[in-house]
């Protein structure tokens, strides 16, 4: 029989997430997995380097996929960076919801963790990256670098607080995964209410103003 010819990275995605399915575990090897699908072995290579890579794709397609949807809503386009992160929270685990057996399988065993770091870790610069993008409010503190760090730490931060979403989801139980929604509406908002505290802009006010004075009269 001959070789399939013109493979797409996406056929090889979905065959890779069908035989892991099927055999509750990926394929042995690469020669193995294209002789399963037919094709050459170069044909697997034009696209992935190895499996890991492989692995990746996988969930920084689950990324893309959750933005084009978005993208699609223009109440969520004319939303504020709360709305639009709890719109990409509830978007993005229905499509894990929609591979949920694929998800579990590769992500449940807790003696792998970095491998699922490595697995995740596309996800992670596009979710940054997103994160970046939100027109999120800082405080108010005329300093590069303190705007540098105070961006650094509401994208990692909500990068840990993803995975954690992502933990409790693969633990949640509830119908319709009700308890993860709740979570997703309680801990997004929960951050936002602290970086707009008022009080606390108001203390770094005051910081400012005693700190100038302070240079001024030395």
């Amino acid at each position: 029989m001959a070789k399939k010819k013109n493979i797409t990275g996406q056929q090889i995605v979905s065959w890779f997430m069908d035989y892991t399915l099927e055999h509750d575990r990926e394929p042995a090897s690469v020669y193995k997995f294209c002789k399963e699908y037919n094709m050459e072995e170069s044909s697997f290579y034009e696209h992935f380097g190895s499996f890991d890579a492989v692995k990746s794709s996988i969930f920084s397609t689950f990324f893309d996929h959750t933005l084009e949807l978005l993208h699609k809503d223009e109440m969520y386009n004319d939303a504020n960076a709360r709305n639009q992160l709890l719109s990409f929270y509830y978007t993005f685990f229905e499509v894990l919801t929609a591979n949920r057996s694929y998800v579990m399988l590769v992500l449940q065993n807790k003696k792998r963790i970095p491998d699922h770091l490595k697995m995740l870790h596309k996800l992670r610069e596009s979710f940054i990256s997103y994160v970046n993008g939100l027109d999120i409010k800082t405080l108010d503190i005329d300093q590069e670098q303190v705007q540098k760090l105070q961006r650094k730490a509401i994208s990692e931060g909500a990068w840990g607080q993803l995975l954690f979403t992502l933990k409790f989801w693969l633990d949640d139980r509830s119908s319709g995964f009700e308890k993860t929604d709740i979570l997703i509406e309680k801990s997004v908002n929960s951050s936002f209410d602290v970086l707009e505290a008022t009080p606390l802009q108001s203390l770094v006010d005051l910081g400012k103003f005693i700190f100038k004075e302070k240079m001024a009269m030395s």
